[in-house]
C-alpha cells in the first residue's frame, strides 16, 4: 500500500465538479446528467462491446460517499456479506437497483446507503454524477458523487454488509495505486482494475467506477 497523492479535501472535489462547469454537476438544485461516453467493464475488454450493447440493462445506482474530514477526505466502502448469492465478500460502494418508487438515481443511492449502512440522508449532499457504468452482468450503474458530513454513526446491515470502512480519497485518486489485472472467467480472460489497500482488495466494478472518478477529475 502506498500513501497516495497529497491529501485531498471534499472542498477540492466540489470545486472540480461544480466550479469546473461539469454537465453532470448540480445546477439550480437539480442533478443534471453528464454526457454518456462508454464507461464500463468493456473498456478493458473490447470483445464485450457487442454483449453490453445487446444487454436489456437493469438500472442501478451507487453512492460515492466522500466524507468531509478536516484532515482529508475519505470514501466509505463496504464488504458484502459472504452469504450473498452474488458478489459475496467483495468490496463495494453502497447502492443497488433503482426501484420504481425511486424518483431518481440519487434517491435510489441514498435509500440503499441508509438500508445497508444506516447512513442518514440528512448528512449526505449529492453534488454530481459520473457517466453510467455498464457491467457484463447487465447493470447500468449511475454513480452519484456526494459529500458526507463526518457526524455519522454507521451500522452494517448483516443481511447485506459484513464490514464498513473508509479509504483516503488521496489514495484512491493516485494512479500509482491502480493496477490492471486479469483472471479467467468461464474460460475467457477478463481484464479489470484493482486498488489494493492493505488487506482490502478493491477490484472489478468498484475499482472501475473509482477509476472513472479519477479519469474525469484527477488525471
Amino acid at each position: 500500500m502506498t500513501a497516495g497523492r497529497d491529501v485531498l479535501t471534499a472542498a477540492d472535489l466540489r470545486a472540480r465538479i461544480v466550479g469546473g462547469g461539469d454537465s453532470g454537476a448540480v445546477a439550480g438544485g437539480q442533478i443534471l446528467p453528464g454526457p454518456e461516453p462508454a464507461y464500463g467493464d468493456h473498456r478493458l475488454n473490447p470483445d464485450l462491446i457487442t454483449h453490453v450493447a445487446k444487454s436489456p440493462g437493469r438500472e442501478a445506482a451507487v453512492l460515492i460517499p466522500v466524507v468531509d474530514h478536516p484532515a482529508g477526505a475519505t470514501v466509505i466502502l463496504t464488504t458484502r456479506t459472504r452469504s450473498l448469492r452474488k458478489h459475496s465478500g467483495q468490496i463495494a460502494l453502497p447502492g443497488g437497483a433503482v426501484d420504481p418508487t425511486d424518483d431518481s438515481p440519487e434517491a435510489a443511492a441514498l435509500r440503499e446507503a441508509e438500508e445497508e449502512i444506516a447512513l442518514s440522508p440528512a448528512l449526505v449532499e449529492p453534488i454530481g454524477r459520473l457517466p453510467r457504468y455498464f457491467t457484463t452482468t447487465g447493470f447500468r450503474i449511475t454513480p452519484v458523487i456526494a459529500i458526507v458530513a463526518p457526524r455519522f454513526e454507521l451500522t452494517a446491515n448483516p443481511v447485506e454488509v459484513e464490514d464498513v470502512f473508509e479509504v483516503p480519497l488521496g489514495f484512491l485518486m493516485d494512479a500509482a495505486n491502480h493496477r490492471q489485472e486479469s483472471r479467467i472467467f468461464d474460460g475467457i480472460t477478463r481484464h479489470y482494475y484493482t486498488m489494493p489497500f492493505g488487506e482490502r482488495f478493491i477490484w472489478g466494478v468498484t475499482a472501475g467506477i473509482l477509476r472513472t472518478l479519477y479519469e474525469r477529475y484527477y488525471a
